[in-house]
């Protein structure tokens, strides 16, 4: 199994990355955490190239958020809410953590764009904000760009560095891999069960 899930990403190779990366930023739940950590395994195989799987991963990232952006920015706030009503359960979005991360996004500026992005915490709901504040585009992409490469690099390092425990103990490896997704999956799962509507209120 160890051996499958590195060899499917080995076979996907840079493209592969960045798809991956843009849609774990989109669809839940494909954890970034594996998809470099793998890669970081692989430059220390030698069958990856360290800069560029980053420029893959980080491009990837940056398209992702880029998405969320461009729906806050197009859609704004009443569009957005009634989409998230009809359709939030499926996206595990509550428009109540939208508004807070708005709110969040007000209180500490722009900048929270670039520092959350190298942060295991609103990586991904922050460009929603962004894009309904209507951020200048080219500055999203500049932070989101710059804050992604230093994610991706903590985790391509953390997997090249892991890599030796990795070949030594692969079955335990391999089984922690297959926990983490499937601790994913649970999660989107539980979200999915648990999510119940905005209460409406009166005007």
């Amino acid at each position: 199994m160890n051996d499958f899930i590195f060899e499917a990403i080995a076979q996907g190779g840079y493209i592969g990355i960045l798809l991956l990366m843009a849609l774990e930023n989109i669809i839940p739940p494909i954890p970034s955490e594996v998809i470099m950590g793998i890669g970081g395994v692989l430059v220390a195989r030698g069958e990856m190239s360290f800069w560029p799987l980053m420029l893959a991963g980080t491009v990837g990232s940056t398209a992702g958020n880029y998405a969320w952006y461009w729906v806050g920015d197009k859609w704004g706030y009443q569009r957005l809410g009634r989409i998230v009503d009809r359709h939030g359960r499926w996206l595990t979005v509550d428009f109540e953590h939208i508004e807070k991360a708005a709110n969040f996004f007000q209180k500490h500026g722009q900048w929270v764009v670039f520092a959350l992005r190298f942060s295991p915490f609103l990586r991904t709901i922050v460009s929603l904000p962004a894009g309904l504040a209507h951020m200048p585009v080219w500055r999203f992409l500049l932070f989101t760009f710059a804050g992604s490469a230093i994610w991706n690099a903590i985790l391509v390092e953390g997997g090249r560095r892991l890599a030796p425990l990795i070949e030594k103990y692969e079955s335990w490896a391999s089984w922690s891999v297959i926990g983490l997704i499937a601790l994913m999956l649970v999660w989107y799962i539980w979200r999915v069960i648990t999510w119940t509507p905005r209460e409406k209120k009166d005007d």
